[in-house]
């Protein structure tokens, strides 16, 4: 399945903190994964106010959420990240965690790091969207 999946950086263009210039997906099947917030099973914001509990959380989220379609971090193609910030500092934080965490192998791939006003829940300060090139073998789910 990986091979499906071809990373690239242009020599022309400057040298990333760890992200693809592009990625190139060959046909197949692709899941969007719906936009990840700090949510807890029920449906509580995690830890208001705390940067790295809320990323903990969306990690572990997301990760549930790529499982569900019998996914990895790997296959993730694409990944827009969403910080309520207006400092370079804070991002580059994001940033580092969420490549330092279980989920680290889905910022290898196109990415981007915004940092924006606000977030549709109260508290939030970080939302994840993940596009990803799921194995040919379609998941069963009752």
């Amino acid at each position: 399945m990986e091979s499906r999946i071809t990373r690239i950086n242009p020599t022309h263009l400057h040298t990333t903190p760890g992200y693809h210039h592009i990625t190139v997906v060959e046909a197949g099947r692709t899941a969007y994964l719906a936009g990840q917030c700090p949510l807890d099973a029920s449906g509580e914001v995690v830890g208001p106010g705390d940067l790295d509990a809320q990323i903990d959380q969306v990690v572990a989220n997301s990760v549930a959420a790529l499982d569900a379609v019998d996914a990895r971090p790997e296959h993730v193609v694409r990944s827009v990240i969403y910080v309520v910030s207006d400092g370079d500092a804070a991002l580059g934080a994001v940033w580092r965690r969420l490549t330092e965490s279980a989920l680290g192998p889905a910022f290898t791939t196109a990415s981007t790091l915004l940092g924006v006003a606000q977030l549709g829940f109260t508290g939030q300060l970080i939302e994840l969207d993940l596009t990803a090139s799921l194995p040919d073998a379609p998941v069963t789910h009752d």
